[in-house]
């Protein structure tokens, strides 16, 4: 039975619609994932962490994120596909509250590690709800609103961006505690938007029998690709406010470098990069996303100060969130519609491992000798291998499954309001 009500999406309100979902990624993502690189330096600094250990509290959320992707296409069928997008949200939320008012590594490390359980189910069962916006019509279009739905992880940085840097500078040494619990109330209000928008997409068709995983394995260069991508991006996410901080940069040079790379994603994941993937096909897109996030790590790595920081931030935030924007339009051209969400889980499980991964070998390579810009150097390794193994990509588009000369006509998808 629908708990969030009923209804259907109107043309005029597709883009609306995408917009509300956006509010996801702003906390699965913008809030829950990236804007620990604005905190860390401060609660290393007042917790005595190694490098090794803060890239082991961000493998902890990815671990989470592995979990709950694998567990997405389930909660989605056992809950219903708006309910598990919410209720993940909320649970984020209350993950972000709790990490303010501890301390403790270990408390600290299961936060992160519900965090990103509760994160990549909001992640991946709202990048199947944007996928369903538009069923039918253009292929661009329907890239166009998963842009949409993408740039919610820049306005989530932007905001991290004004937030906690206010709160470093407010509370000082506390700083990173207050931080902390003002992201978790912003996450709370996000809620209201996410849920108007989650009610009027329409459900998935029930898949038919022995189809669950229906043309999984011919995206094996994809998954592969992810991996990649999710070890090459998240270490530089995770580690760059601390670079920049060893370089000279207070805390106001390194927040405003945090909100021009959010406003940069936003903008280009929501003008430029759907309209792009929508004409792409196979693994030229992601390959594309690759190439121009590698480049986007460059600057800070070659040359110190503020310049340096803003180009970086400008090219790097332009293309990171198009990589989840590529294989979620990727993943509904070649997948029949009732596995795009199973699809989106096991993509995200394959960029979740990347991502557990990247952070602690940066990490460790960080702790030695060379610092943070050696840790990073491994960013641009990864990236570079992960765009030649794109290429190896080649589109399939789904096949329809058969119907029975005697079945019976199919009646239209309920409306999905749970």
């Amino acid at each position: 039975m629908n708990t969030l009500g009923a209804g259907t999406v109107r043309p005029r309100s597709e883009y609306m619609t995408a917009l509300g979902l956006a509010a996801g990624p702003v906390v699965a993502l913008g809030f829950t994932r990236f804007a620990y690189a604005l905190l860390l330096p401060s609660m290393r600094s007042e917790l005595d962490w190694s490098y090794a250990a803060a890239g082991g509290l961000n493998t902890a959320n990815a671990l989470g994120y592995i979990i709950g992707a694998g567990s997405a296409a389930w909660w989605s069928r056992r809950l219903g596909a708006g309910r598990s997008f919410v209720w993940g949200m909320i649970i984020s939320a209350v993950a972000l509250l709790a990490s303010g008012l501890t301390d403790d590594f270990t408390a600290l490390s299961v936060l992160r590690f519900v965090g990103g359980l509760s994160t990549a189910v909001t992640f991946v069962v709202g990048s199947a709800l944007a996928s369903r916006v538009r069923t039918g019509g253009r292929q661009q279009r329907s890239a166009a609103l998963v842009g949409v739905y993408m740039a919610g992880v820049g306005i989530g940085v932007v905001l991290s961006g004004l937030v906690v840097p206010a709160a470093l500078t407010a509370w000082g040494a506390s700083g990173w505690q207050a931080g902390w619990l003002l992201l978790g109330l912003l996450a709370l209000l996000a809620v209201g938007p996410a849920t108007w928008a989650a009610k009027g997409v329409p459900s998935a068709p029930p898949a038919a029998a022995a189809q669950g995983s229906a043309g999984l394995s011919r995206m094996a260069p994809s998954f592969a690709w992810y991996v990649l991508f999710g070890a090459g991006y998240v270490s530089y996410m995770t580690f760059v406010i601390a670079l920049l901080r060893e370089q000279g940069l207070g805390t106001w040079s390194t927040a405003g470098f945090f909100i021009v790379l959010g406003a940069a994603s936003a903008l280009a994941t929501l003008l430029v990069w759907g309209r792009v993937i929508g004409r792409l096909h196979g693994g030229r897109a992601p390959a594309l996303v690759s190439a121009i996030v590698l480049v986007g790590v460059l600057p800070v790595l070659l040359s110190d100060g503020p310049a340096a920081a803003i180009v970086s931030a400008v090219i790097f935030g332009t293309g990171f969130m198009a990589g989840p924007t590529a294989v979620t339009v990727l993943a509904r051209r070649m997948l029949p519609q009732h596995a795009w969400t199973s699809g989106i889980a096991w993509l995200t499980v394959a960029f979740s491992v990347g991502q557990a991964i990247g952070p602690l070998l940066s990490g460790a390579l960080s702790d030695s000798e060379g610092g943070i810009a050696k840790g990073l150097w491994l960013s641009v390794a990864l990236l570079a291998v992960s765009a030649a193994v794109a290429l190896f990509q080649r589109e399939r588009p789904a096949v329809a499954p058969a119907v029975p000369a005697s079945a019976p006509a199919a009646e239209p998808a309920p409306v999905d309001q749970k």
